[in-house]
């Protein structure tokens, strides 16, 4: 399983440069190679070889015209309802409207006044691809195009420079990019075609959100969005 742990595995391991903002924790990220450990795969479930015994048919009711691209609508039996999009009360410090992540429990919030937040369920980093800090919102893109790493790229030359935004995009139909200051980091906050991969360890990463669910966000979130990641 693309999540599964594995205590034998090494890992090179890389910080990006800290916030101009006083930070609650330094940036970490762990990687296999690469300076932000960015591998994002072109292949069912990132990296995951196969989609055997999903029944793609079963995951969808039916699709909406979004622009260039169709957004195909998640039958929601499919999804545990932990990790449905619902309003939650939710502690925290910061400024209403911050994105806060916690990767363990598969869990995004776009904080709101009061102590609630909406929150939504998310896919995150297998192991050896976890990160943690702050960073911010640099820009923001609809049906965005693919352009592959150069690391992947030398790995496999068969793929295409860049491939166009469209339904079959592994970054869906949003994509929200990362920064610390004017530096991408190469992590994105994106949509996926692959609803069971939500609630899993299997992105190498990035945090990946229903596509209607990253639609949603995308418009409750400007550029300039603080993120912090647990």
């Amino acid at each position: 399983m693309a999540g599964a742990k594995s205590s034998r595995r090494r890992f090179l391991k890389a910080g990006a440069a800290a916030l101009a903002a006083p930070a609650l924790w330094p940036f970490r990220a762990h990687a296999q190679e690469g300076n932000f450990g960015i591998r994002i795969e072109p292949y069912v479930g990132y990296g995951q070889e196969t989609d055997e015994g999903i029944d793609v048919n079963q995951w969808y009711t039916g699709w909406v015209q979004d622009g260039k691209g169709r957004i195909h609508k998640v039958n929601m039996e499919m999804l545990d309802p932990v990790y449905r999009r619902q309003l939650v009360n939710f502690r925290h410090n910061e400024q209403p409207g911050t994105i806060i992540i916690d990767p363990s429990q598969h869990f995004l919030y776009s904080t709101r006044e009061g102590n609630t937040a909406i929150r939504y369920g998310v896919g995150t980093g297998r192991e050896g691809f976890s990160w943690s800090g702050q960073a911010s919102v640099g820009r923001k893109a609809e049906w965005p195009d693919w352009h592959p790493p150069k690391e992947m790229l030398l790995r496999q030359p068969e793929l295409p420079a860049m491939m166009p935004g469209g339904p079959d995009n592994p970054l869906g139909s949003r994509a929200m990019y990362l920064y610390q200051g004017n530096r991408d980091t190469l992590f994105r906050i994106h949509g996926t075609k692959e609803p069971w991969t939500i609630g899993t360890n299997i992105s190498s990463g990035c945090i990946r959100l229903l596509n209607e669910e990253i639609a949603d966000l995308y418009l409750r979130t400007p550029v300039g969005t603080r993120v912090v990641v647990m």
